[in-house]
C-alpha cells in the first residue's frame, strides 16, 4: 500500500484544519520576508506580521470583525516588483506575499482548493532557492537534484508533521490553533532554510 503523500492528505482535511495548515505554513515563510524588507528597507514586515496574526485572529474566533478585504490591501501594498531588486531575496519575499493573498482569498470565497495552494507555493519556494543555490556552485539544478535536496525532503518532512497535528485536531479551536502555531515555529527556521530567532 502506498502512502497517501501530502497533498492528498491535505485535500482530506475539512476547510478549517486546512486554513490553519495553511497559516502555519505561512509562520515558516513569513521571516523570509522580514530579512528582505530589513536588506532593503522595502515594505513593512510588522505590517504582514499583523495581517498573519490577523487570520490566525480569524480562524480562532470566526465572528472576530476583522475585514479580510483590508488585509489582501494591506499585502498588496508591500508586495514588491520583481524588476526593482537585483538580488535573490525578493523571490521568497513575493513568494510570502502570493501565499497570504492566496490564504485570504480562499477565506473570503470558501474555497479550501487556495489553502492547499499555499503549501505548494511553499514548496515552489524552496524548489527556486534550491535551484538558485545550486546554479551558484555550478551543480546542474535538474528535478531529481531539487526533489532530492535535503531543504526539500525537510520540507516535505515538516508538512507531513504539520498535516499529522491538523489529522488530530477534529475541531478547530483558539488552543488547537495555537498548537499548530507553535508547532510550524518550533525548528526554528524558515521554509528556506534560514533560522530564525
Amino acid at each position: 500500500m502506498n502512502r497517501p503523500n501530502n497533498f492528498q492528505r491535505f485535500r482530506e482535511l475539512n476547510y478549517l484544519q486546512q486554513a490553519t495548515l495553511a497559516a502555519a505554513i505561512l509562520e515558516r515563510m513569513l521571516p523570509n520576508y522580514m530579512l528582505f524588507s530589513d536588506a532593503t528597507e522595502f515594505g513593512s514586515a510588522h505590517e504582514l506580521r499583523s495581517v498573519l496574526n490577523s487570520i490566525w485572529e480569524k480562524l480562532a474566533l470566526p465572528k472576530s470583525k476583522i475585514s479580510l478585504e483590508k488585509l489582501v490591501d494591506k499585502v498588496e501594498n508591500n508586495t514588491p516588483e520583481l524588476n526593482d531588486f537585483d538580488m535573490f531575496g525578493v523571490y521568497p519575499a513575493i513568494d510570502v506575499c502570493t501565499a497570504l493573498i492566496t490564504l485570504l482569498n480562499g477565506m473570503m470565497s470558501k474555497d479550501s482548493s487556495e489553502f492547499l495552494n499555499v503549501s505548494k507555493i511553499s514548496q515552489a519556494s524552496v524548489a527556486k532557492f534550491i535551484e538558485y543555490q545550486l546554479t551558484c556552485d555550478d551543480i546542474l539544478a535538474d528535478n531529481k537534484a531539487i526533489r532530492n535536496h535535503p531543504l526539500m525532503q525537510y520540507e516535505i518532512d515538516v508538512l507531513a508533521e504539520l498535516i499529522a497535528c491538523s489529522e488530530s485536531q477534529e475541531r478547530i479551536t483558539s488552543e488547537s490553533v495555537k498548537e499548530l502555531k507553535q508547532l510550524a515555529l518550533s525548528d526554528k527556521q524558515t521554509n528556506i532554510g534560514i533560522e530564525i530567532d
